[in-house]
């Protein structure tokens, strides 16, 4: 089968591998294992970064190379007006050429995809929308557009469309998904964690207006300051890192807030089987996977109320819902410190991750083909 794949990632090509972000390809090396060739649209990378991006594993590989294009200023508008006729003929031979088609969506040329697969009814297809799927509000234009064309069954047509979380009044090739992390043969037993002595935080995740990074260093900040034994660990790099750096710096929190940078899957891993708590206020979501790697480890989630979060947590069962300002949450949590079965609420958690499994991935992989 050859099996085309439409996305906005960044790739780059070494040693005849081509590489792109870690936990995308990591999933579509899981589609790789039961098809027979990788078309890739997608636009090239400026830097490579071997930290965060790995090889595909599928030996056949096609990547048509096309430039990335914006709709965000005059000029982005006029650049994307000249490049958009390469970017669709190529999407157009892809398309031709593949057995299945399946689109990353939201984004640029995702949308362009969705646009074009109009012209290949006859051809199996899927969609995956890694966005928040169950709302309109603050989204661009591009989004909800997106949305509705993969929604619209008239001129979407044999295609299933993978969403985060169910969401009411769907039409029919609209199919509630997840995504996956770790084999079932990666579950070990969970380490005890003590809640009553100092407590460890970790931030994982682009240090960016999106994630407010400095949400959860004013949180933190604030159990501090009224005499909670606690540090955090970022991991990630970001354009919000030196006005990170400097809050830190200039508040003297440099013993409790610590920047770790990017860093591989096995020093995240290492620090969620240790920490006490992972703070995500993110601004948006799809399927948030570090909330489901944390609680894998039985590191229990405080996380913005975004797109299918809430379910992923029961409503705050299996962790701590956060929406305003972080000190005063931060108050707030202290007091649950102290009545909350902390240990209870991990446990959930750990249940509840450990039944969404790569190999539970994989097996729902294979009806979608």
């Amino acid at each position: 089968m050859k099996f085309a794949i439409i996305t906005h990632a960044l790739h780059y090509q070494k040693k005849g591998q081509v590489f792109a972000y870690a936990p995308y390809v990591s999933e579509m090396n899981i589609w790789g294992r039961h098809v027979d060739e990788f078309i890739i649209v997608a636009p090239p990378a400026k830097q490579i970064d071997p930290v965060i991006n790995i090889p595909y594993q599928l030996d056949t590989i096609r990547w048509s190379r096309i430039p990335a294009f914006s709709l965000i200023s005059i000029i982005s508008v006029l650049r994307t007006i000249v490049v958009l006729p390469v970017v669709a003929i190529k999407i157009i031979r892809a398309f031709a050429a593949a057995d299945h088609i399946h689109l990353r969506c939201p984004g640029n040329i995702g949308l362009l995809g969705c646009l074009v697969q109009i012209f290949f009814p006859g051809k199996p297809k899927t969609a995956k929308y890694a966005g928040n799927w169950g709302t309109n509000k603050k989204q661009p234009w591009s989004y909800r557009f997106q949305k509705w064309l993969l929604g619209n069954t008239f001129l979407t047509r044999n295609m299933q469309v993978l969403v985060y979380g169910e969401w009411p009044n769907q039409s029919k090739n609209i199919r509630p998904f997840f995504t996956a992390t770790y084999w079932d043969r990666e579950k070990e037993p969970i380490i005890d964690r003590d809640y009553s002595g100092a407590l460890r935080f970790v931030f994982i995740g682009t240090l960016s207006p999106g994630k407010q990074p400095s949400w959860a260093a004013r949180f933190l900040e604030t159990l501090v300051a009224n005499g909670k034994n606690a540090r955090i660990d970022f991991f990630g790099n970001g354009p919000e890192r030196e006005d990170l750096e400097n809050y830190i710096s200039e508040n003297g929190l440099n013993e409790s807030h610590i920047l770790n940078g990017n860093q591989p899957k096995e020093a995240v891993k290492k620090a969620l089987k240790h920490a006490h708590f992972l703070i995500l206020p993110s601004l948006s979501e799809g399927w948030p996977k570090v909330v489901a790697e944390a609680m894998f480890w039985g590191c229990i989630p405080i996380v913005s109320p975004v797109s299918c979060v809430p379910w992923m947590l029961d409503d705050g069962k299996r962790g701590f819902l956060v929406s305003g300002n972080p000190e005063e949450e931060a108050k707030t949590f202290y007091e649950k410190l102290k009545s909350k079965d902390l240990s209870e609420i991990s446990q959930r958690g750990i249940e509840w991750s450990r039944y969404y499994t790569l190999d539970k991935f994989e097996e729902e992989i294979k009806k979608l083909l």
